[in-house]
């Protein structure tokens, strides 16, 4: 009777749901086998049951889901063991179960999450798989959270009966983890077992374009407001999907299937619609960097091929810009104001009677290895190069910054970093507008004291930034203004310990640091609320391979290559215009080497030594330069410091500083150089006052200015 119950109610539940399961159920006859899932809902436990092939388990249920009664009569169903997870008893219990031959499924989390993400990982789970050996097979559970039967607030959306499904992973094990005491081994466990989980959220996303994942946003949370701009006009996700079927639909008239477009735009919604839009209709955007020089912003349309060029008469005037499409060659210009013009009847009824009725008719076919944008290395090594990313890999970077962060639709992110710059693109815009979340973009991070102002009147609760641009903020801010934020996220540049100690003081907020490059579209690693050391750049993300490359001449560390499903699709050189170099390394195909010298702590958090191309070669040594500028902060904090080498024909290099300090001298470096320990050959002979350093427009020094300056003195 039983059985003929439960085949009953998963035919029910299949059909209401829409229930899809994913994955090759290898493990399901090993023994002990322990099955972990994450738990969005009192649904959870019913779905496992009834779509896992799994004869007889046991489930591990939290005290405080029991006291559902809705739950308690769903557990009727099976065998289930009530425990609380911070009793030393309950997980002996659980140990003894998989001791005697049970399959056994718990939930890491304990409790169901509030946030949508994946919250508290307890150790209690990761100890019973390291002592017994068991089978860990991780199953995700993608949909539930959206159902009636949620614990999440009343701002995230709920449906009836939302699409599920269960994506079943391969299996892992867990060896015991060698640490000197009971307590740290355990810790350990915990952590490996919090890993596991992240990976398990990041694993289940499925391969998109960027307009299909806006779709389903509208699908899922509704065509609500979404989006503010400097206009002060708030946009739904209606109007913003009108813009973006619109805008698109003029460019295209204009352009080839296949071409790269150039967006010469800020931060506003024509933009991002434009980025959302042209790859549906195959068209790629190549976001030109407007605060470059003419030669570089050339070098940039030369080597992606940018025949076409998008702007806006008012932007160009505002910023001064006319003087640098005018020294442009070979590219047409298509002007937002001349676009809206002409606008004609046949457009208007092709929008409003079919386009934003079917939208997702309207992209063309094409697939997530496609290219969704080219954009452009700052230039401050060299000639900035064109890295061409697809669907696939800044759509992989967003999920696997959601395995480890909660966004969710509570949260409205103030963006300031151009749209240009890989980290202003993906986690500044992309990433809340894919998440449901509410967005306020600012054209300019050099406006220091109206963003704090903008954060306090728009009850901002997340906020990016570089080193540089956050210290600012800070000094011109109210202690009150960022009342409001829960996340403030530093990247682009070494976050600076005097900045890290201002927001702390002044606001009482911890910065989280993060480290990546454009060519991983871009984040690697990121500090987050349940992994945070001081000093590092956080834990790679879920998904990332590394390996590190000694450096000759140097003891610890090595440089950083990276693989994963967020590498480029390739470069575009100016040498050899249009033609896409594949991505690999001394390691293979494949493989992107970072060019960042960095160490691995016993627990996976990343600390970066310095830049290859940042260390000079000092009577045979090999100095980093970002020590030499360390050292020069430490002896004067308050002003700006940059170090570069020129050749010396009896040393090898040597090397400069660069301060705006009037009254830094070689004498103070030395007495601080002896109170840190720092070797004597990180202490610059040469030390040049400047009253300002030179900028890119990203906020990044910029390195090959500086450079010459130092073969100049």
């Amino acid at each position: 009777m039983k059985t003929l119950f439960r085949s009953l109610l998963r035919g029910v539940i299949r059909f209401l749901f829409r229930v899809q399961v994913r994955g090759q159920p290898e493990a399901l006859e090993a023994r002990p086998l322990l099955v972990i899932a994450n738990h969005v809902s009192f649904l959870d436990g019913l779905l496992l049951g009834l779509f896992l092939p799994i004869e007889d388990p046991v489930f591990v249920v939290h005290t405080g889901v029991v006291n559902n009664p809705i739950f308690r009569l769903v557990l009727k169903l099976s065998e289930h063991l009530t425990v609380d997870p911070v009793s030393p008893m309950a997980m002996k219990k659980v140990i003894r179960l998989l001791e005697a031959g049970r399959p056994v499924v718990i939930f890491p989390e304990g409790r169901i999450t509030l946030t949508g993400s994946l919250m508290k990982v307890y150790d209690g789970p990761a100890f019973v798989a390291a002592r017994t050996g068991a089978t860990l097979l991780p199953v995700c559970l993608d949909g539930p959270s959206r159902s009636h039967f949620s614990r999440l607030s009343g701002r995230h959306p709920k449906q009836f009966f939302p699409r599920i499904t269960l994506t079943i992973l391969p299996p892992r094990t867990f060896p015991w983890p060698d640490a000197p005491t009971a307590k740290l081994r355990r810790h350990r466990a915990g952590e490996a077992m919090r890993r596991l989980m992240q990976e398990m959220i990041f694993a289940s996303h499925s391969p998109r374009t960027l307009y299909a994942s806006f779709c389903d946003v509208m699908q899922i949370h509704g065509r609500r407001r979404m989006l503010e701009d400097i206009k002060q006009v708030e946009y739904s996700a209606h109007e913003l999907l009108k813009m973006t079927l619109m805008l698109s639909r003029l460019v295209a008239r204009q352009t080839r299937p296949g071409e790269r477009v150039g967006l010469l735009l800020p931060n506003l919604a024509p933009t991002l619609g434009l980025i959302l839009g042209l790859p549906a209709l195959q068209r790629v955007p190549a976001m030109l960097n407007y605060t470059a020089g003419s030669e570089a912003m050339q070098a940039a349309c030369t080597a992606a091929e940018v025949r076409t060029l998008v702007t806006s008469r008012a932007f160009v005037e505002q910023a001064g810009l006319a003087g640098k499409l005018d020294a442009l060659q070979g590219v047409e210009r298509l002007y937002l104001e001349d676009l809206r013009a002409s606008i004609g009847l046949g457009d208007k009824l092709w929008l409003m009677a079919w386009a934003l009725w079917f939208p997702r008719r309207v992209e063309l076919p094409g697939s997530p290895e496609d290219a969704a944008v080219v954009l452009f290395t700052s230039g401050s090594e060299g000639k900035p190069k064109g890295v061409e990313l697809s669907h696939r890999a800044i759509l992989a970077n967003i999920a696997q910054i959601r395995a480890v962060v909660d966004f969710s639709v509570d949260d409205k992110v103030l963006n300031a970093l151009p749209i240009f710059h890989s980290f202003g693109l993906t986690a500044g815009t992309l990433l809340p507008v894919l998440s449901g979340a509410r967005l306020f973009l600012y054209p300019s991070p050099l406006h220091y004291r109206v963003i704090p102002e903008l954060a306090y009147d728009r009850g901002c609760t997340v906020l990016f930034g570089t080193s540089t641009f956050l210290g600012h903020y800070a000094r011109f801010a109210h202690p009150y203004d960022f009342y409001r934020l829960r996340y403030v996220i530093a990247g682009a540049e070494k976050l600076s310990d005097p900045v890290r100690g201002l927001w702390f003081e002044k606001f009482g907020l911890r910065i989280f640091e993060g480290y990546g490059t454009t060519e991983t579209a871009p984040v690697l690693a990121v500090n987050t609320p349940m992994a945070y050391r001081t000093g590092t750049v956080g834990q790679l993300l879920p998904g990332v391979e590394h390996r590190l490359v000694p450096v000759p001449g140097m003891a610890g560390g090595g440089i950083l290559h990276v693989k994963g499903p967020n590498l480029m699709s390739g470069y575009l050189k100016v040498e050899q215009p249009g033609v896409l170099h594949y991505p690999g390394s001394g390691l293979g195909a494949g493989w992107y080497e970072t060019g960042d010298v960095v160490e691995l702590d016993e627990d996976g958090f990343v600390k970066i030594i310095g830049r290859v191309k940042r260390f000079a070669k000092v009577g045979g040594e090999m100095v980093s330069l970002e020590v030499v500028e360390k050292l020069a902060l430490a002896a004067s904090p308050s002003a700006l410091h940059a170090a570069s080498s020129q050749p010396d024909p009896g040393k090898g290099e040597a090397l400069v500083l660069f301060t705006t300090d009037p009254d830094l001298n070689r004498e103070i470096l030395q007495l601080r150089a002896r109170d840190l320990g720092v070797a004597e050959l990180a202490v610059p002979r040469k030390i040049v006052r400047v009253d300002a350093l030179p900028l890119l427009g990203t906020g990044k020094i910029d390195y090959v200015t500086l450079k010459c300056m130092a073969e100049a003195v």
